[in-house]
């Protein structure tokens, strides 16, 4: 693609090794397949990767902290590739928001060593699940929350909550289990349930999680809290290891993956001129 064919001007020399950049992205998974490119439907990645070439006329492979399935959305999902160019970062960021649909939009924009990977330098994910919990469905929330129509029983949740907090064999919270490559333990540091009016969030965090595992987490949470399952079942699905239909997966559009943790030094020192969109105010649970 030649620079007159592109669309917006983001200014760049070629550098003698790729450079590795990093930006955060907030979108809506509502009207795409997931994060992954598909062989039939819109993805994140293959709008990024498309938006990537037409500013900077590479083409490049994107990076995300995890795959987000269909309907999943993003409130800050960090994303690296690399590109045989140094780029004006400032330009680079505007140019992004100005060409991403409007249901894609990137925070900010780093460089890093190439030793860094976006998913296996994590430290930490946090997700968070949203649960619409009255009698009736508010439209504005359809597309960013589950809903629960019966009172649901928090203190039950919670009580259930705190028996699958810490280092676990997660398998029976897993869709495919057997697939893992890197087994099924992992450490899950919080697990909270917060309520504002009838909005019911579920917070995770945990240094990482299995293949719909958070769907799967709020999917018994919800049984727990329509008190279909005493809170103690937790202990013996987590001893079980065996995924049954005790443990149901929740809808898709509830979750937001909600941010990662890297190392201090993951990135490139930042300057002055380096571009960051701030976040909105957000309000944190009660």
């Amino acid at each position: 693609m030649s620079m007159s064919d592109r669309p917006f001007h983001v200014p760049q020399r070629p550098s003698a090794i790729p450079v590795r950049y990093v930006a955060w992205l907030a979108y809506d998974g509502t009207d795409y397949v997931g994060w992954q490119v598909q062989p039939h439907g819109r993805s994140i990645q293959g709008e990024l990767e498309a938006v990537i070439e037409r500013l900077t006329g590479c083409r490049t492979r994107a990076h995300a902290s995890g795959r987000t399935d269909a309907g999943v959305h993003a409130h800050e999902q960090p994303v690296h590739f690399d590109l045989p160019t140094q780029l004006d970062l400032n330009r680079f960021l505007l140019g992004l928001n100005a060409l991403l649909p409007a249901d894609i939009r990137v925070w900010r924009v780093r460089t890093a060593p190439l030793t860094f990977h976006a998913r296996y330098s994590a430290l930490a994910k946090e997700y968070r699940y949203h649960i619409y919990n009255g009698p009736v469905w508010d439209p504005c929330l359809r597309r960013y929350t589950c809903w629960e129509r019966r009172p649901l029983d928090l203190d039950a949740m919670r009580a259930a909550a705190k028996h699958l907090v810490g280092q676990h064999d997660f398998a029976a919270f897993a869709a495919n289990p057997h697939r893992e490559v890197h087994g099924t333990v992992r450490t899950l540091w919080s697990l909270d349930v917060h309520r504002r009016g009838p909005l019911v969030t579920i917070v995770a965090r945990a240094d990482g999680f299995l293949y719909r595992m958070v769907r799967s987490l709020a999917g018994f949470l919800l049984r727990v809290g329509r008190n279909e399952v005493p809170p103690a079942t937790a202990e013996a699905i987590l001893h079980s290891r065996v995924r049954t239909a005790r443990v149901p997966t929740a809808a898709p559009q509830g979750l937001f993956l909600w941010k990662v943790q890297y190392p201090r030094n993951a990135f490139h020192k930042t300057n002055a001129r380096d571009p960051v969109v701030e976040h909105p105010s957000t309000v944190p649970p009660e």
